[in-house]
C-alpha cells in the first residue's frame, strides 16, 4: 500500500524579535494595568497598545485585532509615523497568523512605504521577514528566500547580529521544504543554540518542531520523535495552545507512518479538541490530511475521500498550496485505490502543476510515484516510464530511499511490459539493493533498540554481582573489625563525624549570614520607602491646611479630589519594590497638576528620549519626585512669573539618567540663605536609597546637584543615575 506524504505542520519564524512564552500572561497583566492608569492620548499609549496586540495575536486574534485598531487610530490622529508604520506592521502579523495572506500582504506593503519614507531600516528589516514568513507559509519559497536574504543584507547593513539567529532559522526552514536538508539542519542547530543560551523558549520550541521535521522528511522516526515530544514539552510547560496543537499533530504522523494508527489518531484527535486553534484555517487544513490519511491507511476510502476534499475547500479559500497539493495527491492515492485511473490522473496532474510551481519536493515525489503508477495501469508506458525516471532522479538529488525503491520498482515493472529486458533486470537488481537497504535500516535501527536495552540489563546484572561482592567484603572486614581492628574503626568514625558536624555548623552559618545581608537590605529598603510616603503626604496636607484656613472651599475640595487620586497612585507604588516607569511618570504628571492648582505660576515639561519604551523599565517608586518638590518648594523664592522646571529622561552607556532643572535662585543661593546644617528630608532618603539600591542590583545608582551658573545659566540641576531592570521583550 502506498504511503502518502503529509506534510508536518511547522510553526513558522518569529516575526517580533525572540520572547519568553513562559512570561506572557505576567507581561498582559503588567501592560493592561497601564492601559488603565495611562489616559494620555501619545505614543506611550499607542506602544502599550501593539504590545498587548502581539501578546494576544497566537491564542486571541480577535483580541489582538482589537487593540490594534485602537493603536493605529491614535497613531494616524498624532501623526505619528514611525508609529503609523509598526501599527501596520503588527497588522500584518496578526492576519499572517489566521492565514488571511492578502490583508496580511497589503498591510506589510503599508508599513514598508511609510518605513521607507522616513528611512527607519529597523522598520524595513522587520517587515521583510514578516513577507519572507508569508511568502514561505503558503509555499512561495523563492519569494520567502528573496525576502530572508533582504532581511540578513539590512542586520548586516545596521551591524546588528542580536537576532541572526531567527534568520537563520527562517532560511533553514525554506531549505528543508524544498529539500536541501542537510543545509536547514546546519541553520536549525546554529539558531537552536542562541535560543538555549537565550533561554527563549518560543524560539527552542520553534527549532525543536524543525530540526524533527527534517528527521521525519528523512525517515529517521526516533530523533524525530525526540525533538517533538521535546517541543511538545515546553510548549505544555509555556501554556501556548498553538505550539501544542502543533506538537500533537507532529506526534501523531510520526506514529501513523510507523503502522501505529491508532495511537495516532489519538494524538490528532488531541489537537483537534483544542479550540484556539480554529482561528488558524491552516492547522485545521493540516489536521484534515492528517485524519484523512489515516482512514486511507486503514482502506476506509469513503472517510478519506470526505476529509481530503474538506481540506482542499479550506485550503483554496486561505491560498494554502502545501496542504492543497497534499491534498490533491490524497485523492489520486483513494481513487487509485478504487480503481478510478482517470479521476485519480486527475487529482495527481492538479498536484503536480501546484508542486511545480513551490518546489515542494516530498509531495512532487508523490505526484510523480502516482502518475508512474497510474500510466502504468492504463498501458501508457511511455508516460508511466516518464514519471518513473523523473522520481528516481527527484529521489536520488533528496537522498530519500523509499522513493528511490518505490520509482525502480515501477521502472522495472514499465521496462518489463516494454520488453526492455536487460532494464528491466538492472532496475530490478537497484530495487533489491535499495530494498535491502531500507530493511536493514529498519533493523539497524531496532537492533540499536535492544541493544541500548541489552546494555541497561547488562548494567543492571554486573551492578548486581559488585553488590553482592561488596556486602561479602563488608561482612567479611567486619567481623575481622571485631577481633581486631574494632577501637581503630571507632577512631575513623568518630573523626569523619565531627568534621560532618562542624563542615555542617560552619556551612549553616555563612547560609545565615548570606541571607542576614539580604534580609537587611531588603528591610533598609523598606524603611526608606516607608519615610518617603509619609514625608510626601505631610507636604500635601499643610498645604491642604493653608487652603482650609484661607477659607478657599472650592479650591480646597477640588485640591483634596486630585490629592486622594495622587495618594492613591502613591501607596500603589509603594507597595512594590519595582514599578513601570510609565506608572511612576503618570504620579509625577498628576502631582505637578496638583501643585499648580495651588499656585498655577509654573511651567513643567517631561521629556522622554526616544530610545526608551517607558512600558519596559522598572525602576523604584518615588524617586524623581521630592526633587520636583523641592524645586518648587525652594527654587523660586521672590520670582513670581516664568518658573520652569525641566523633567529630561535618557538611557546611554546601559545608564538610565534623569535630569530636574529649574530657572530659580539656585541651590548656592539656598544654602546661603537656610541654615546651613539643614538638608531635605526627602534629599537625604533619596540619596541613601540610591545607595541600598545600588548594592542590591549591583548597578550604579547615584544623585548629584549642581548650581547652574557653572553652566553660564540660572537655577538647580539635579542629576539621577537610577538603577533598573528591562523587562525582556524583543
Amino acid at each position: 500500500m502506498k504511503r502518502i506524504h503529509l506534510s508536518c505542520f511547522v510553526l513558522v519564524c518569529i516575526l517580533f524579535q525572540s520572547i519568553s512564552i513562559y512570561s506572557q500572561n505576567r507581561a498582559i497583566d503588567s501592560l493592561e494595568n497601564v492601559l488603565k492608569t495611562y489616559q494620555k492620548q501619545d505614543t506611550i499609549r499607542v506602544n502599550t497598545l501593539n504590545y498587548l496586540a502581539f501578546y494576544n495575536y497566537r491564542n486571541n486574534p480577535p483580541q489582538a485585532i482589537a487593540y490594534n485598531d485602537e493603536a493605529l487610530n491614535l497613531a494616524k490622529t498624532l501623526n505619528a509615523k514611525k508609529f503609523i508604520a509598526h501599527s501596520y506592521y503588527i497588522r500584518a502579523v496578526v492576519y499572517t497568523e489566521q492565514v488571511n495572506f492578502e490583508v496580511a500582504i497589503k498591510n506589510y506593503n503599508k508599513a514598508l512605504e511609510v518605513y521607507n519614507s522616513i528611512n527607519d531600516l529597523n522598520g524595513l528589516k522587520k517587515c521583510n521577514n514578516g513577507l519572507g514568513v508569508l511568502h514561505q507559509y503558503r509555499g512561495n519559497y523563492d519569494l520567502a528566500l528573496k525576502h530572508f536574504k533582504e532581511t540578513l543584507s539590512i542586520s548586516e547593513q545596521l551591524g546588528d547580529n542580536s537576532n541572526k539567529h531567527s534568520y537563520l532559522y527562517n532560511i533553514g526552514n525554506v531549505y528543508s521544504e524544498t529539500g536541501e536538508y542537510q543545509k536547514a539542519l546546519e541553520n536549525f542547530k546554529l539558531a537552536l543554540e542562541n535560543n538555549i543560551k537565550n533561554r527563549d523558549s518560543l524560539g527552542i520550541l520553534n527549532c525543536y518542531n524543525s530540526i524533527a521535521n527534517v528527521y521525519y522528511q528523512q525517515s529517521n522516526y526516533p530523533l524525530a520523535l525526540n525533538y517533538h515530544n521535546q517541543s511538545l514539552d515546553i510548549a505544555q510547560k509555556s501554556k501556548d495552545s498553538i505550539g501544542i496543537f502543533q506538537s500533537l499533530i507532529n506526534l501523531g504522523n510520526l506514529y501513523r507512518f510507523q503502522g501505529l494508527n491508532d495511537k495516532a489518531l489519538s494524538y490528532y484527535n488531541r489537537a483537534h479538541a483544542i479550540d484556539n486553534a480554529k482561528y488558524n484555517v491552516k492547522n485545521i487544513t493540516a489536521l484534515k490530511n492528517n485524519i484523512a490519511g489515516i482512514y486511507y491507511d486503514n482502506d476506509e476510502l469513503d472517510k478519506a475521500i470526505t476529509y481530503f476534499k474538506e481540506s482542499i475547500v479550506l485550503s483554496k479559500e486561505i491560498d494554502d498550496k502545501v496542504n492543497l497539493a497534499t491534498a490533491l495527491n490524497g485523492l489520486g492515492f483513494a481513487y487509485f485505490q478504487r480503481k478510478d485511473y482517470a479521476t485519480a490522473l486527475s487529482y495527481f496532474e492538479q498536484a503536480l502543476n501546484i508542486n511545480l510551481k513551490i518546489n515542494q519536493s516530498y509531495d512532487l515525489m508523490d505526484s510523480y510515484h502516482g502518475l508512474a503508477d497510474t500510466y502504468y495501469r492504463l498501458k501508457t508506458y511511455d508516460l508511466a516510464l516518464e514519471n518513473a525516471q523523473k522520481l528516481a532522479d527527484s529521489s536520488e538529488k533528496h537522498g530519500l530511499l523509499r522513493h528511490k525503491k518505490n520509482a525502480y520498482g515501477l521502472l522495472s515493472d514499465i521496462y518489463g511490459k516494454t520488453r526492455n529486458y536487460k532494464k528491466a533486470f538492472e532496475s530490478h537488481q537497484q530495487y533489491k539493493i535499495l530494498n535491502d537497504s531500507i530493511f536493514n535500516e529498519d533493523n539497524i535501527e531496532k537492533m540499536t533498540q535492544l541493544e541500548y536495552e541489552y546494555k541497561y540489563k547488562q548494567a543492571l546484572d554486573s551492578a548486581s554481582i559488585r553488590e553482592l561482592k561488596l556486602t561479602k567484603t563488608v561482612q567479611a572486614t567486619s567481623q575481622d573489625l571485631q577481633k581486631s581492628k574494632r577501637n581503630y574503626l571507632w577512631a575513623i568514625i568518630c573523626v569523619l563525624l565531627v568534621s560532618i558536624i562542624l563542615g555542617s555548623i560552619i556551612f549553616s552559618q555563612r547560609l545565615k549570614n548570606e541571607k542576614s545581608k539580604t534580609q537587611n537590605v531588603v528591610m533598609e529598603q523598606k524603611l526608606l520607602r516607608s519615610q518617603m510616603t509619609p514625608h510626601f503626604i505631610f507636604n500635601s496636607l499643610s498645604v491642604l491646611q493653608g487652603m482650609i484656613l484661607n477659607k478657599e472651599e472650592k479650591k480646597s475640595i477640588q485640591y483634596l479630589s486630585k490629592f486622594s487620586k495622587l495618594l492613591r497612585i502613591t501607596l500603589e507604588n509603594s507597595r512594590d519594590k519595582m514599578v513601570s516607569l510609565s506608572q511612576e511618570l503618570l504620579a509625577i504628571q498628576n502631582y505637578l497638576t496638583l501643585q499648580n492648582l495651588e499656585n498655577d505660576t509654573f511651567n513643567c515639561t517631561i521629556l522622554v528620549d526616544e530610545a526608551i519604551d517607558v512600558t519596559l523599565f522598572e525602576v523604584p517608586p518615588m524617586l524623581i519626585q521630592p526633587f520636583v518638590e523641592n524645586a518648587i518648594e525652594h527654587a523660586f523664592k521672590d520670582q513670581t512669573d516664568n518658573k520652569r522646571i525641566d523633567i529630561k529622561l535618557a538611557y546611554t552607556n546601559k545608564k538610565l539618567l534623569c535630569t530636574i532643572a529649574d530657572n530659580g535662585i539656585g541651590i548656592d543661593s539656598v544654602k546661603k540663605s537656610e541654615n546651613k546644617n539643614k538638608s531635605s528630608l526627602a534629599t537625604v532618603i533619596t540619596a541613601e536609597r540610591l545607595a541600598v539600591l545600588s548594592k542590591d542590583y549591583n548597578m550604579e545608582g547615584s544623585v548629584t546637584i549642581e548650581d547652574r551658573k557653572k553652566f553660564d545659566e540660572q537655577g538647580t540641576l539635579v542629576t539621577l543615575v537610577i538603577p533598573h531592570k528591562i523587562i525582556a521583550i524583543s
